[in-house]
C-alpha cells in the first residue's frame, strides 16, 4: 500500500484540472495526473451544493479513509469531485464508487478493491 499524501495548493489542483484524465459515475468525478512521485497525492473537492458543512465534512472523512486503505500505485495526483447524491449515499456505496474510479484509472494495485 502506497503512502496517501494530501494534494495542496492551487498549482497542484489547476495542473490535475487542466491536464488530468477524467473518470465520473453519479457519486462522484475523478480526475488523475501522473506525478513522477514515490506516493499519490489525493485532494477532494465538496460544493456547497452537497449540503451543510457538518455534511460535506463527513463525506471528506469517509472518502479520505477509503482511499487510504485502498492499494494505489504510486506517482499519481487524484482529485475527486464530490455530486450531491454523495450526501445520502452510504460507506459502502461510496466505497463502491471510488474502487470502480479507481480500477478505470488503472490506479489499484492488483488484488485491491
Amino acid at each position: 500500500m502506497s503512502k496517501l499524501v494530501p494534494l495542496r495548493g492551487r498549482r497542484a489542483f489547476d495542473a490535475v484540472f487542466q491536464r488530468g484524465r477524467v473518470y465520473s459515475d453519479q457519486l462522484l468525478s475523478m480526475r488523475v495526473l501522473p506525478n513522477g512521485l514515490p506516493y499519490v497525492r489525493c485532494g477532494l473537492v465538496v460544493g456547497r451544493k452537497v449540503g451543510k458543512a457538518t455534511v460535506r465534512n463527513k463525506v471528506k472523512r469517509r472518502l479520505r479513509e477509503g482511499m487510504r486503505r485502498l492499494g494505489l500505485k504510486p506517482g499519481w495526483d487524484v482529485v475527486v469531485v464530490v455530486r450531491p447524491p454523495a450526501a445520502q449515499a452510504s460507506y459502502g456505496g461510496l466505497m463502491d464508487s471510488v474502487s470502480s474510479l479507481l480500477r478505470r484509472a488503472g490506479l489499484l494495485l492488483e488484488g485491491e478493491g
